[in-house]
């Protein structure tokens, strides 16, 4: 077998692909792959994620569901400093490489069973797999809280899905999104190892438009930790294949408000808000499922994590469209925290770094005067 999927705790391997916790403890499962990355495998000649198909190897080439996503373009900012512009994936978010690689994989078997899919979301990840869901016709309902974004929830009724605003905080609606109904196969983006091992081919593109000489840094917004966890992973396998010499230093961004992985890592306490009022509306996770495998990654490849004021995110979202860039003030917080390394030094402007913008500004509700 080219992979396996196994426990990220006890290590016991699961047969079942739909499997979004191990059946035997319920702890996050991983997808451990057992072939090296080789360039030259690389489907030149396609434009998308699906470039990459070799090393997807649980997905079959005939089932794959895509917009055209991935292969976003890296820009130049200056010298050094690059933007990985994930907004212009096809539903305006990074979101799209762990969906398309997650329905691909997963909408026959669940069409055969007559069932639909279930998904919690702050937003992003929503309207991803509604749109990737309309794509393959397949049945979906979506999870989402009752202060949802506007943009964002008018986006996921446009694919023609199934939407229900819950009360509560952000474990509360995967908390009904899990619930069993029948018929309902819960897929939901932050659990499912087969979402997150899409977003590795994000670390395979940023090295192969580098002509693989990998950067040195990479900042990029944390919530739930899909983003982070993929991105560590894509770059590790690149290292143990022997593609480049070795995985940048991650920095995992986070805003004051939520930090729980931030005052994880540093050993300190966090008591998290009671609501959650930050202009970065997709970083919501104040208590994430994840929060132990990414305290893991990170120290285990020698990266950090930050945190960033409401001053500092909003100051670098305004900063951001000055220059040309309009994403939404989630993906402010990488390029804010970047900021604020470079004026305490922390960070040298010869390094080569990649910030991961990772949604587009057409999703927020800010207004202009704000």
């Amino acid at each position: 077998m080219h992979f396996e999927i196994k426990c990220s705790a006890c290590n016991h391997l699961s047969s079942n692909i739909l499997n979004y916790k191990c059946p035997r403890c319920s702890q996050p499962l991983n997808v451990k792959l057992n072939l090296k990355f080789e360039p030259r495998k690389i489907r030149k000649e396609n434009r998308s994620l699906w470039r990459y198909a070799k090393f997807f190897p649980y997905v079959k080439r005939k089932d794959i569901i895509t917009l055209g996503e991935g292969w976003t373009p890296l820009t130049k900012l200056s010298n050094n400093i690059y933007f990985k512009m994930e907004s212009l994936n096809p539903t305006g978010s990074f979101k799209d490489r762990g969906s398309t690689v997650l329905i691909s994989t997963l909408h026959k078997q669940i069409k055969k069973k007559k069932g639909y899919i279930a998904e919690d979301s702050s937003g992003n990840a929503g309207a991803s797999i509604a749109a990737y869901a309309a794509r393959a016709n397949l049945k979906a309902k979506i999870y989402v809280p009752e202060n949802v974004a506007g943009p964002k929830f008018n986006q996921i009724q446009f694919y023609g899905v199934g939407v229900t605003k819950i009360k509560g905080n952000r474990s509360k609606v995967a908390e009904e999104a899990q619930k069993p109904e029948k018929g309902k196969f819960y897929v939901g983006h932050i659990l499912h190892p087969l979402f997150r091992d899409g977003i590795r081919s994000l670390a395979y593109e940023i090295a192969e438009q580098l002509d693989w000489q990998a950067p040195e840094r990479v900042y990029l917004p944390v919530s739930a930790g899909t983003l982070l966890l993929g991105v560590i992973n894509g770059f590790k396998h690149l290292t143990e294949s022997n593609i480049i010499d070795k995985t940048p230093k991650i920095i995992a961004c986070q805003t004051q408000q939520v930090s729980p992985l931030y005052h994880r890592l540093k050993n300190l306490h966090y008591t998290p808000p009671e609501k959650v009022t930050s202009i970065a509306d997709a970083l919501v996770s104040t208590n994430p499922p994840l929060l132990e495998l990414m305290v893991k990654s990170l120290k285990e490849t020698n990266s950090d994590a930050i945190i960033v004021h409401e001053n500092e995110i909003l100051e670098a979202f305004n900063g951001l469209a000055k220059l040309g860039f309009f994403v939404e003030p989630s993906s402010a917080v990488a390029y804010a925290a970047y900021k604020k390394q470079l004026k305490t030094k922390e960070i040298q402007k010869n390094e080569k770094t990649v910030i991961i913008l990772t949604g587009t500004g057409l999703k927020t509700a800010l207004k202009p005067n704000y």
